[in-house]
């Protein structure tokens, strides 16, 4: 008997120093590099019609470049018409010999504007007769003190960020159920799995999202339906720039960070890895933020 607890001691032992070596060099979760070397690539996605919102910049524009370079369909939305016609230009430049421009559709879209997303979704369905996924990533962050923060920006931040997503999602899904297949994928954060200062308001909307995305995953097996959640940490982005401010005085204080920033690209790639290969949740960040969601998924109390 203590010749095979021994045993297991070293080959427990031995299990771990394996996990940190390979967690330590990665810049996602070990499922997702397991899946980017041995998995499904992009490329798996062309010929699907992809809907991305938050398009005309950020990680939106780089998953439209890395798709229209695998050959998937794209309608791309956002506020910024003439944003999404440059970016409209560059997927033509990148998907050169696999897509066309028939096979893009810039669709202007406030998220927030709900009554519009009805018509929205019929407009695709009449230019592509399909929607196979659809990418939740219009968003925004803010920054500031948790007791400087007024209630409206809570409000305006939940709209966008949850409220958005969930009512555009509404639309689609009928048109996937009938077809008994599609996959709804939503931009989330690491700080949708850990709390983090100055961005109450932005963590708050990111946890809810886990909520409303969970729950419609767990009626939407029996449809055929994936939902996918992907959480990027700290990214080369444009979303601090357009951070909300969340004070009287509108000011942006602690918004310097040390966390090392993923090149948006790599995000971007990361995130059509997950969308090819259907999982559930997957993570993505240089460290230390990385380590910390782990961290904070097994040893909570240690984290805190």
């Amino acid at each position: 008997m203590v010749w095979w607890l021994s045993v297991l001691a070293v080959a427990a032992v031995v299990a771990v120093v394996v996990w940190l070596v390979a967690l330590a060099r990665s810049d996602g979760d070990l499922l997702l590099m397991f899946k980017a070397k041995y998995g499904k690539q992009p490329d798996s996605l062309a010929g699907k019609v992809v809907w991305i919102t938050g398009a005309s910049g950020g990680i939106g524009e780089y998953i439209a470049y890395c798709l229209a370079e695998a050959g998937a369909r794209l309608v791309l939305s956002a506020r910024r018409t003439e944003e999404l016609e440059k970016v409209k230009q560059k997927c033509l430049e990148r998907g050169k010999d696999k897509i066309t421009e028939s096979d893009i559709l810039v669709l202007p879209l406030d998220v927030v504007a709900f009554d519009t997303h009805k018509a929205a979704v019929q407009k695709v369905l009449d230019t592509f007769n399909k929607i196979d996924i659809l990418i939740n990533n219009a968003g925004r962050s803010q920054r500031s003190p948790w007791m400087e923060v007024e209630l409206d920006v809570d409000r305006e931040l939940f709209e966008l960020n949850v409220l958005g997503p969930v009512s555009l999602t509404q639309q689609v899904l009928p048109h996937m159920i009938d077809r008994k297949q599609g996959q709804i994928v939503v931009i989330s954060s690491l700080v949708g799995k850990i709390g983090s200062p100055y961005v109450r308001s932005y963590t708050g909307s990111k946890h809810a999202v886990h909520g409303y995305f969970e729950s419609l995953r767990t009626e939407m097996g029996e449809k055929n339906i994936d939902v996918t959640i992907v959480c990027p940490g700290p990214v080369v982005s444009n979303i601090s720039n357009a951070a909300v401010a969340g004070t009287k005085e509108g000011r942006l204080e602690h918004g310097a960070t040390s966390h090392k920033h993923m090149a948006t690209q790599r995000c971007a790639y990361l995130t059509c890895v997950t969308i090819a290969n259907k999982l559930y949740e997957t993570w993505m960040s240089e460290h230390p933020m990385l380590a910390a969601a782990y961290i904070s998924q097994y040893c909570p109390d240690l984290l805190r």
